[in-house]
């Protein structure tokens, strides 16, 4: 009995002022991308293409692994700071980073965050 596989493609898009995001996605420096756990990311599952688009580039990367979190500090327990954003250092940063975003403390605060392994 064969089994169907269904590969959902999901469309990331990062901004202009985040594109040593997407080069350390592209380099793999960095493999664990984030976003609050909405409804339009929490399906996301393992094997699922993630397409990453910054400007005209475009990189596809295949989620190995899903977690959803419901805090910061639970997220870092899991995942080094450095493997969610590089060039930051700490748990603190990570959060003054979330919390830039608009409506980003009540989102991780209403659906937690989910972490895709690339």
């Amino acid at each position: 009995m064969n089994k169907i596989f269904v590969v959902i493609k999901y469309t990331l898009r990062l901004k202009a002022t985040d594109r040593q995001t997407f080069l350390a996605i592209k380099l793999g420096i960095k493999s664990v991308e984030t976003r609050a756990a909405s409804k339009r990311y929490k399906d996301i599952e393992v094997g699922d293409m993630l397409v990453l688009v910054c400007g005209k580039d475009k990189i596809e990367k295949v989620v190995k692994k899903t977690k959803i979190f419901k805090t910061i500090k639970s997220l870092v327990a899991v995942y080094p700071v450095k493997k969610i954003m590089p060039e930051l250092s700490s748990e603190k940063d990570l959060e003054k980073m979330y919390y830039s975003y608009p409506s980003y403390k009540e989102k991780i605060k209403k659906y937690g965050l989910i972490a895709l392994e690339l």
